[in-house]
């Protein structure tokens, strides 16, 4: 237990003597913490438009099954029949027509 702390503590040593160095960024990084209004309006404009051009993720359509498909799951005959049919079998077998 005494090796455990005495290891501690000399890591913590290394790192507040080697840390003091590194520890402020250069003079044009440290004033720009913060950006304007106006910059933050251009870097959401540009996204927008990524997005929209097709270049990220389209949002998804909703399922229009969804429903149906929950009502299956909480009966566990309808459940473990489309595991084994697929969902759209096992909900008529149960429940009629799926359209």
């Amino acid at each position: 237990m005494r090796i455990f702390s005495l290891l501690t503590l000399l890591t913590l040593a290394a790192f507040y003597l080697s840390g003091p160095a590194d520890a402020k960024p250069s003079g044009s990084e440290s004033k720009k913490a913060f950006m304007s209004k106006q910059e933050g309006n251009e870097v959401v404009k540009r996204l927008r438009r990524y997005l929209d051009h097709g270049l990220g993720a389209p949002a998804p359509y909703p399922d229009p099954l969804e429903p149906k498909r929950e009502v299956c799951e909480f009966n566990p005959s309808c459940d473990e029949l489309a595991d084994h049919i697929g969902f759209q079998d096992a909900y008529q077998h149960f429940y009629g027509t799926t359209a």
